[in-house]
């Protein structure tokens, strides 16, 4: 958890540091900072979504049996 912690303002630090150096402005660094990451975290549920069909998708393909598709025709 410490962990998740420490990256968590790590990841804050820099979007409100790269915001900052980009505009000046401390309100837009914050509100940046401040939902760069929450839009990160719903882009990231969905990317892991699809990762989860693709890895399915390969791992059912690629562990079914050369022969199984005799026992299907039956």
């Amino acid at each position: 958890m410490l962990k998740t912690v420490t990256f968590t303002l790590m990841h804050f630090c820099i979007a409100f540091a790269v915001t900052y150096a980009l505009t000046g402005s401390i309100a837009a660094s914050g509100l940046v900072a401040a939902i760069e990451p929450l839009c990160n975290s719903v882009g990231f549920y969905f990317h892991e979504k699809v990762w989860q069909r693709i890895e399915g998708r390969s791992i059912s393909t690629d562990t079914r049996p050369k022969h199984a598709w005799l026992h299907h025709q039956a």
